[in-house]
This record gives C-alpha cells, structure tokens and sequence, in this order.
C-alpha cells in the first residue's frame, strides 16, 4: 500500500456503534463522510459463530490517504476493538480519478494529500463511477454521464456529513440527503464521463455532484461495446434449436 495514495475507506457497523466511529475520525480529522443504511446478509449459524445481531448497519464511505488509513486502522484497534466480534468491519479501495481539484481538496483536507498523475491499475478495462449528489437529482447526473456514454446506473440512498467544511470549499452543504449513483465504464470513456458530470451536474448546478473513480479487475454479465460494433466485429452468439416436442420447451 503507497501512502502517499488515496483510497476509499468503506466502515460498515451497527447503528449503536456508529457515534463511536463518527467521534474517532473526527479526532483523527475525518469530518466528512456518506453515510447509508444497509442490512448483513449472513445467515443464522454465521451470524451466531461472529457473535453479529440483524439490527440494521450503517455504511460510511470516506476518502483518505493510505498514510491516514493507518493511522485510523490503529485507533480502531486501541480504541474501539474492531477486532472483537460484532463491532465492524472497515476496508479501503484504491482510487483511481477523482473529479475537480476543488472537490478533491475538500475531501482530504487535513491528510497533506498532493494530487499527482492520475493512473489506473495494470490490467483493468472498466472503472467504476462513484458520483455523490444531492438527491432527487439523479436524473440530471445520469443525463450527463449518458452524454458521455454510459449505459445505466445504480443510485443509492445516502446522508452527507461534514456540513460546515462543504460550504466553505464547495459553497453546498452535505447535511442534507444524497444520492450515491454507481457507473461502470470503460477506461477509454472515464475522463470524458467526470468531465461532462462536473460540467453539467457538479457544484454549481442543482445536482451538486461530485465524481471519483475506483479501478474494476474483472467484470460478468456487461456488455462492453455496443450490440451492433460486436454482430459486426466477432461472431454472433449461437442460436439454441428449437424443441422438437411442445413437452421439451415446458420443461426446459
């Protein structure tokens, strides 16, 4: 792990626990997080075996440098003893872009992150999207990533905290409720899909979106290149035989 690097911290925990987090990276001068309520999906012997419960989970999303990453993985341990079963869990993704050196400024304020050259891990193909606006703007931020060649999305719901330091980097404030829209593009396709969403969407506009890029290593069951590039480019996919009995295709 570089720390000089910026990486998305994601913290799932219980939402009695979740004033313990929010204070600890406060003190670490972690203000600004995405919060979104979520539900674990093990099952009842698993759950039991991690002493979990089924109360409801918080998700913070919070962008940092892999140096403040570790300085808040130990105070984690110390502090609140993740380590022990049922208090959460916290991992970190690399980031690959991120849109707007203002937005980017407001985010690691603090963490003595200088912005370099943007990359992209070896190997991949796709990127995903995180684009966080204000919510009921979805629309607006998908007709913009649409401009630029997207195919769809995903939207979540979320809360935005960090209210103060918001509006004086950003001029918006983040304590109201957010939209967390998800998009997976083609590398070829990312630069100009952030630029036309800060564009037409970002601070400034109604939305109110800002834009980051995580690296994706592999994906199934998306199409990459349009339908008619692929039935004139390689061979088309291979047609199933009609059943010789009504019988076989009721139960097929």
């Amino acid at each position: 792990m570089n720390q000089s690097e910026l990486y998305l911290m994601m913290t799932v925990t219980g939402r009695e626990r979740m004033p313990d987090f929010i204070k600890l990276y406060k003190d670490k001068g972690l203000e600004t997080h995405f919060l979104s309520l979520g539900r674990g999906t093990a099952n009842q012997r698993i759950m039991r075996l991690l002493a979990l419960d089924e109360t409801e989970k918080m998700v913070f999303l919070t962008v940092v440098t892999g140096r403040k990453w570790l300085e808040v993985k130990r105070a984690m341990s110390v502090r609140l003893r993740i380590e022990a079963p049922g208090v959460g869990i916290a991992y970190i993704v690399p980031l690959s872009a991120f849109g707007g050196k203002r937005e980017l400024m407001f985010l690691t304020e603090g963490q003595g992150f200088e912005k370099g050259a943007e990359g992209t891990l070896k190997g991949t193909e796709q990127e995903l999207l995180v684009v966080i606006g204000n919510q009921g703007y979805n629309e607006q931020i998908m007709d913009a990533a649409r401009a630029a060649g997207a195919r769809g999305g995903t939207v979540i719901h979320a809360r935005g905290t960090g209210q103060e330091k918001a509006e004086r980097f950003l001029g918006i404030s983040l304590a109201s409720e957010k939209d967390v829209i998800l998009i997976v593009t083609p590398i070829e396709k990312k630069t100009e899909m952030m630029r036309r969403i800060i564009h037409d969407a970002g601070p400034g506009t109604r939305a109110g979106a800002i834009v980051f890029a995580l690296p994706v290593t592999d994906t199934a069951g998306m199409t990459l290149r349009p339908q008619s590039e692929e039935l004139e480019g390689g061979e088309a996919p291979e047609a199933r035989p009609a059943p010789a009995d009504p019988k076989e295709e009721a139960v097929s």
